[in-house]
């Protein structure tokens, strides 16, 4: 059976860098040796060249078949080369004015984006807003354990994905009718091309009454948080 692009597979996953540390994963033991501790250990199941998963490991899969594969993995088709126009340079007083001490390797949020501090002298400190494996060689160890054909199962992966929960949906003739929350249904409509494209099927919002849910979402919330 030969992976193709868009094909729906389940894998195991674990990613290291040059240095042998593992900074993703969902196998039980690898995720003990990261800071993802809390994420839950079970099989990913993701559409191939779809941007649910690192590009450079979709296109070393796409002409494979199922089974396990180590996937070197040069910086520039993994995470990107670094990039020095985003080590930017403030002044201490900003941080003091704030009662923060940027002391070297500390990281900060910086209006939604995350910076480490380099070095902290003269009155300046250099932070660098590169992600923290820009610049990084890594290798992936995947086990393809097998295609998903099931049309359902597809769908429920995909809205998993964007999403990051459940939602109650039927297939009916050539549509994906979702029974979801008003919030959510206007979210989801932004993504009728992406649907589209990977299932050939449009999208339906059935619009449910939200007070009904609550017990659902909260169950769900707690799932997550446990």
């Amino acid at each position: 059976m030969i992976l193709q692009k868009n094909d729906f597979i389940e894998i195991n996953f674990t990613g290291k860098t040059a240095e042998g540390i593992v900074f993703d994963s969902n196998i039980s033991d690898d995720l003990k040796k990261t800071n993802l501790q809390d994420v839950e250990a079970k099989p990913f199941v993701y559409s191939i060249g779809q941007g649910m998963f690192l590009q450079g490991v979709d296109d070393f899969l796409i002409g494979k078949e199922l089974g396990t594969y180590e996937i070197p993995l040069e910086a520039e088709k993994a995470f990107g080369l670094r990039d020095p126009s985003l080590i930017q340079i403030f002044p201490l007083k900003s941080f003091y004015d704030h009662k923060i001490n940027p002391i070297q390797g500390a990281v900060f949020n910086f209006d939604g984006r995350l910076g480490k501090v380099l070095s902290n002298s003269g009155g300046r400190v250099r932070i660098d807003f590169n992600g923290p494996l820009a610049g990084k060689d890594v290798t992936y160890n995947v086990n393809v354990l097998r295609k998903v054909d099931d049309k359902n199962e597809q769908i429920k992966a995909f809205t998993q994905f964007l999403f990051k929960r459940d939602f109650d949906f039927q297939i009916k003739e050539d549509k994906i009718i979702f029974n979801i929350e008003k919030d959510f249904g206007n979210i989801i409509k932004l993504f009728e091309d992406k649907f589209k494209e990977i299932f050939n099927l449009g999208i339906e919002v059935n619009i449910i009454n939200a007070e009904k849910n609550v017990e659902k979402i909260e169950q769900d919330i707690s799932k997550e948080e446990n």
